[in-house]
């Protein structure tokens, strides 16, 4: 919407700021559901999501229902109560956080008189401002139009209409409803074509990566739970990091030194959400490949949120979803926001029960830098358990083997040459160790003895 206003000499000018749309937002409360936390927390949290995309939100309620109704989900009564605080508060939009049927919502939009968005649509809403990468923007292009594929029921009169062969533009008497249906379908084919072809690249792009010995620890966690700022304060970068929920959608790598010199690679991947769209989660599953294929996970939590044991266990879920379990992937736990606690409340800390199988819980605070090198010393530990260290003897007319040491494995030591040749300590990452035990057959002892 354009705001025209005049200036002192009285000319007209037209302000280009956009002027936030008018906004009512409402959290159901279905009396026998059975919520993993409370109404209070559930609706405070939509109104960040609602926030997220600058809504001008004139009233936000909390709806008691007793049941869900076919035609509104709504009761009577709140529908009419909602049509009336539309009209009188001029609202231009009516935000509901519930999973809405095509049907539900277009009975809602034609009893209220005003645009109706449920859950997933707003989520949609925030992805699609978010986007910024070819990837991340088709991705959200076909969560979209999977949304939509199921909604064109509405009443509109364009949509009833029959039309006639007309060529390729629609068979005999297909009606614009089936038409608009077809045209989606066909948009989502080629989206998927397009996005197969970026996986591929990226795919290609990793490969250099994955044949350097450097470990991949990725970064996951509830939304604005802090892992940007994290992945920041750890790697020296500069990722947007804002106090808005999906400040980052799209995944960022970025190369980091463990205290005792060991390379890893940190990734940050885009935050999760309760009831977050099947959509959305199958759009954004070739990103969230990283997290798949860590060979350690950073499950960040904002131990500052009173909601953050909830949180924590919808994080699960979708790991869970992607067949990603600590039993698995060692899940390092970092408790953050330890700066918004009041003392006594940092000194409670222990009595935090971890969500599901941890290696390590890691207080910490990304804007203080508060419990970080405990962070990375826990972080190294637990690489360390997944990898066991050898003495490897390097003769010297073999001194080009040094090259597959240095490519895929961890050079700890290298010692001094002898008549023999060259004793290098290395650190083998289990992928690598079958390669390596045919390669230095013969040559290789264990740390601990054994050969």
């Amino acid at each position: 919407m354009i705001d025209r206003e005049d200036d002192d000499d009285g000319k007209g000018f037209v302000d280009l700021r956009e002027v936030p749309t008018r906004t009512g937002l409402v959290t159901p409360d279905v009396r026998h559901n059975r919520y993993s936390r409370p109404a209070e927390a559930r609706h405070a949290e939509f109104i960040g999501l609602a926030a997220a995309i600058a809504l001008d939100l004139v009233f936000t309620e909390i709806f008691r229902i007793r049941e869900i109704k076919p035609a509104t989900y709504l009761g009577g009564g709140q529908v009419q109560q909602l049509a009336e605080w539309a009209k009188e508060k001029d609202i231009e939009l009516l935000v509901v956080d519930a999973p809405l049927s095509p049907i539900q919502q277009r009975n809602l939009e034609r009893e209220i008189g005003v645009k109706v968005l449920d859950r997933t649509a707003l989520i949609l809403e925030i992805f699609g401002e978010r986007a910024a990468t070819r990837e991340g923007v088709l991705q959200v292009e076909l969560a979209h139009l999977n949304y939509q594929k199921g909604r064109l029921v509405r009443s509109w009169t364009h949509l009833e209409r029959q039309r006639g062969g007309g060529g390729f533009l629609g068979g005999p008497g297909e009606t614009q409803i089936e038409s608009d249906r077809r045209q989606i379908q066909d948009r989502i084919l080629v989206l998927e074509r397009r996005l197969d072809k970026v996986r591929r690249t990226r795919q290609l792009q990793r490969g250099p990566r994955d044949s350097v010995p450097f470990p991949v620890v990725a970064l996951v966690g509830y939304t604005n739970a802090g892992k940007s700022s994290l992945f920041n304060a750890i790697t020296g970068s500069g990722v947007m990091a804002e106090n808005l929920l999906f400040a980052t959608l799209d995944t960022t790598v970025r190369r980091a030194t463990l205290p005792h010199g060991r390379d890893i690679i940190l990734s940050d991947t885009v935050g999760f959400i309760s009831d977050l769209p099947t959509d959305l989660v199958a759009a954004f599953r070739g990103t969230l490949e990283e997290v798949t294929q860590a060979q350690v996970i950073l499950h960040v939590r904002d131990v500052s949120n009173p909601d953050h044991p909830a949180q924590a266990n919808d994080v699960l879920s979708v790991l869970a979803s992607l067949g990603v379990t600590g039993e698995a992937t060692p899940i390092i736990e970092v408790w953050n926001k330890i700066d918004n606690l009041p003392a006594d409340a940092v000194d409670g800390l222990t009595s935090i029960a971890p969500a599901g199988k941890v290696a390590a819980a890691i207080p910490v605070s990304a804007v203080t830098g508060q419990g970080l090198p405990d962070l990375l010393l826990a972080v190294e530990k637990t690489l360390a358990q997944d990898s066991r260290l050898f003495s490897v003897l390097i003769p010297h007319e073999s001194s080009s083997e040094t090259g597959w040491l240095y490519a895929n494995a961890e050079v700890v030591e290298r010692g001094e040459p002898d008549d023999e040749g060259t004793r290098y300590t290395v650190r083998v990452l289990p992928r690598h160790r079958a390669e390596f035990s045919e390669k230095f057959a013969g040559r290789i002892t264990g740390l601990d003895g054994s050969s």
